[in-house]
């Protein structure tokens, strides 16, 4: 989705969020852009999504993005020149190269990420990308996890659904992006719908009483219970002793 000039004043001056990703393969992105909040959030009105296809800057008539690294050693690294050519023309934008060197992405980044006008996603390939990219043309690096994946492109595609259930709008409630996991640095409660009883497995019944403090209590310690079970390191040293 292509946006010229003028459409970029207008998006800053409107207070809408773009995001360009820049990739090897943009058809990835097809599905995602079309669908769910993602597809509601474009829709709406709220987000514009640029897809710029790498291969385009790729060099001879080849369209080489990749080469050999320097010193030896296996794979291909991901050349300058292509991807210095590519974000030259976003220079006014944040510029985010996904690499598992990455700072691990949170919810603190996804929140800061929607606040800013301008975002540039950078999805590496191969054995990574030539040093003098994130040197030269790249703000922040982050990484999906602990994990290592083919490309960024997965990492791109949880950013932006990130950013755009956060924009003002998208999500039917907007209460609900203040009561989810890692809001106050604790997991999420368990949540049941009907029906109240199934298979012999009942919704505990704290949450049919229609005591609202009883109710806000249960959650706050099924939350300290689930975080201390699953994710201590996310908890303060007194929540770890609240019972």
């Amino acid at each position: 989705m292509a946006c010229g000039p003028d459409a970029d004043v207008m998006l800053v001056a409107s207070g809408i969020v773009k995001i360009n990703v820049v990739t090897i393969f943009p058809e990835f992105f097809d599905s995602l852009l079309g669908i769910s909040i993602v597809g509601r959030a474009i829709e709406d009105g709220a987000l514009r999504v640029e897809v710029i296809p790498l291969r385009e800057y790729g060099l001879g008539k080849h369209k080489q993005l990749d080469d050999t690294p320097f010193g030896g050693g296996p794979g291909m690294v991901m050349m300058v020149e292509p991807l210095s050519k590519a974000l030259e023309p976003l220079a006014e934008t944040h510029r985010v190269l996904l690499t598992p060197a990455g700072r691990p992405l949170d919810q603190a980044t996804l929140d800061r990420f929607a606040e800013i006008d301008e975002l540039t996603l950078v999805c590496g390939r191969y054995e990574g990308v030539d040093q003098r990219v994130a040197d030269n043309y790249i703000e922040e690096e982050v990484s999906l996890g602990d994990f290592v994946l083919a490309g960024g492109e997965v990492a791109a595609a949880a950013i932006v659904e990130g950013v755009a259930r956060l924009l003002p709008g998208v999500v039917g409630n907007p209460d609900s992006t203040l009561t989810e996991s890692f809001r106050d640095g604790l997991l999420e409660e368990p949540v049941y719908t009907r029906p109240a009883q199934f298979d012999g497995d009942a919704v505990p019944e704290v949450l049919l009483s229609g005591d609202h403090a009883r109710i806000e209590a249960w959650r706050r310690e099924q939350r300290l219970a689930r975080t201390r079970e699953r994710r201590p390191d996310l908890m303060s040293d007194g929540e770890k002793s609240e019972s």
